[in-house]
């Protein structure tokens, strides 16, 4: 009986990491806008302006991440993520009421903060319902949930578009689900944890980048998370480049991306248990640099399609990776450790950036890529470059 008294209580809490990847959306938006809004624009800009839609999203990392966790303490986490449903649903419908450029950066800058909000404190609040190694083998399933997420939403783009006619209703679906996540939360009972006095202030916890290892994997999640983003938005504008394809059927890069990003989250569970961590990382990371410099070069659908499938495998567990080195870094410093590495989300805005910057200098992808690339090799450098025990 108690064992399905937590299973009830876990369900609500997992399904929350499915609205968690409605944020992965971006890349396909980021695709269409360049098609719907911006064709009349100089060819020059179009690339570093439909860029901008992740920077707007991701960029609220860097300023919410560390006040979630202070607000967090104070109404509880199960409020917190609810508060986060409440913007997501309404960031949603922001794009049907008027369908312009500067109405879709409003839009994904407050799904942005929804998701800092959410990603701050769904993870904890796994921790109310369960402990121990079950609290482990949920974060995980946490995780596959979002990749699963992730993975659907060309799909419910791509039906959005050829069964209502508009892939926009890809908006309100997402709100639907929202809303279903929000009410059963809460009517879920789960138990508060005591509120607690903030004891650091936001110099204190910066003040840990002055530790040379955690100043390291902090860059590596911008980056890791600056690859993820960046083959997200660069792989339907690839595949439109060089294939020709449309919009609508360049959608299924990002599919493809993260079909084997979930596929190799959920191997690595079972990688990860017999392997160490480390050496997992090295290996991954020099697949996937010399999948991005092969990705430099190729032409037409199925290369681009494969390149974009090893990519996606060979990065899906490097961000859990080094958020457990640096836990493991400091243990003592466990909780300003987590929000300080979710501020490195960020990256999902800074590398977009300049990917368009690139793109629209060369007048190609091949500046978008270029850019990956650059990231992944950081990443190289940064797996030599830190020890840590399995």
């Amino acid at each position: 009986m108690m064992s399905e008294n937590k299973t009830f209580k876990l369900l609500p809490v997992l399904f929350g990491f499915f609205v968690m990847g409605f944020c992965d959306v971006v890349g396909i938006t980021s695709a269409h806008v360049k098609v719907d809004l911006l064709g009349s624009y100089d060819p020059a800009f179009r690339d570093t302006l439909s860029n901008m839609i992740p920077v707007a999203l991701f960029s609220m990392f860097l300023f919410f991440s560390i006040p979630t966790g202070f607000l967090m303490n104070k109404i509880g986490r199960k409020k917190t993520v609810l508060l986060s449903n409440v913007l997501t649903a309404i960031a949603m419908f922001i794009p049907l009421i008027e369908y312009s450029f500067g109405t879709t950066l409003i839009a994904f800058a407050l799904l942005g903060i929804a998701n800092t909000v959410l990603q701050v404190s769904l993870n904890p609040l796994l921790s109310n319902v369960v402990s121990g190694e079950r609290l482990t083998s949920s974060l995980t399933a946490g995780q596959f949930v979002k990749a699963i997420s992730s993975f659907s939403a060309p799909f419910i783009a791509a039906f959005a578009a050829t069964q209502l006619n508009n892939w926009q209703y890809i908006f309100p679906i997402y709100a639907v689900i929202t809303l279903i996540s929000t009410i059963w939360l809460w009517f879920t009972p789960i138990s508060k944890e005591e509120a607690k006095v903030d004891t650091n202030t936001f110099g204190e916890v910066w003040a840990l980048l002055k530790d040379s290892k955690i100043l390291l994997l902090f860059l590596g999640i911008l980056f890791v998370v600056g690859i993820d983003v960046g083959i997200n938005t660069a792989s339907s504008k690839l595949l439109m480049e060089r294939a020709g394809l449309t919009a609508v059927n360049a959608g299924f890069g990002p599919g493809i991306y993260f079909a084997f990003r979930t596929l190799g989250t959920f191997l690595g569970i079972f990688i990860l248990s017999k392997y160490s961590s480390s050496k997992y990382f090295k290996i991954n990371i020099i697949i996937a640099a010399i999948a991005l410099i092969v990705l430099l070069f190729a032409g037409g659908k199925m290369p681009i399609f494969i390149l974009i499938a090893i990519i996606g495998f060979t990065i899906a567990n490097i961000f859990p990776i080094i958020f457990g080195m640096a836990i493991q870094a400091r243990p003592d410093k466990a909780n300003e450790i987590s929000g300080l590495m979710i501020t490195g989300v960020f990256g999902g805005a800074i590398i977009p950036f300049f990917m368009g910057l690139s793109s629209d200098l060369i007048g190609s992808q091949l500046g978008s890529v270029i850019v990956i690339l650059i990231c992944a090799l950081y990443l190289l450098y940064a797996s030599f470059g830190v020890q840590v025990s399995k």
